[in-house]
C-alpha cells in the first residue's frame, strides 16, 4: 500500500457539515486539532448534556452533538485552557475519515483549521513540507 502524503497545508470538507474547500494547516507539532468556534453553549436535556456550535461562525450552520468531551489543552501560547471536543469527519484528498477536533477561538490565527499529529499517525500520512496541494483539487472545488 503506497503511503498517503499530505503537505503543511490541504483543502478539506466537512461533510458532516457541508461544509467545502476550508484550507488546513496540518501541523506535525500540534498532537490534537482544531477547529475554529467562539460560542459553544452546552445545554442539560433530558436525554443528556448536550453542545451547540456553528463550525467557522458560521450563522447559517447550527450543530447539536452530545457527542463530545471537554479537556484540558496547552494551546499555541502556552496557556491551558478548557476545550470542547467533538468527532466529526473529514474529507482530505478525496478520502473520508473520522477525525476528533477541539473547539477554539482561532480568530487570531491564519488558519481557521489545524490537524494535529495524532490524526497523522492514526491514518498512517506522511507529511511533506515541500507538497503543494493539488491545483486540479483546487479548481474542482472552486468551479
Amino acid at each position: 500500500m503506497e503511503a498517503k502524503i499530505l503537505g503543511v497545508f490541504e483543502k478539506i470538507d466537512f461533510p458532516e457539515f457541508n461544509i467545502k474547500n476550508i484550507k488546513a494547516k496540518i501541523d506535525s507539532g500540534a498532537y490534537t486539532g482544531a477547529l475554529h468556534c467562539t460560542t459553544v453553549v452546552k445545554e442539560q436535556t433530558s436525554n443528556g448534556a448536550v453542545i451547540h456550535f456553528s463550525p467557522f461562525d458560521y450563522p447559517d450552520i447550527k450543530i447539536t452533538t452530545k457527542d463530545f468531551r471537554m479537556s484540558h489543552v496547552k494551546s499555541s501560547n502556552g496557556k491551558r485552557e478548557k476545550r470542547y471536543f467533538i468527532k466529526t469527519s473529514v474529507t482530505i484528498q478525496d478520502e473520508t475519515y473520522e477525525i476528533q477536533l477541539s473547539l477554539a477561538d482561532r480568530s487570531q490565527m491564519k488558519w481557521p483549521v489545524i490537524i494535529g499529529r495524532r490524526f497523522i499517525r492514526k491514518h498512517k500520512f506522511l507529511l511533506d513540507a515541500n507538497k503543494k496541494p493539488s491545483a486540479k483539487r483546487i479548481a474542482d472545488k472552486i468551479g
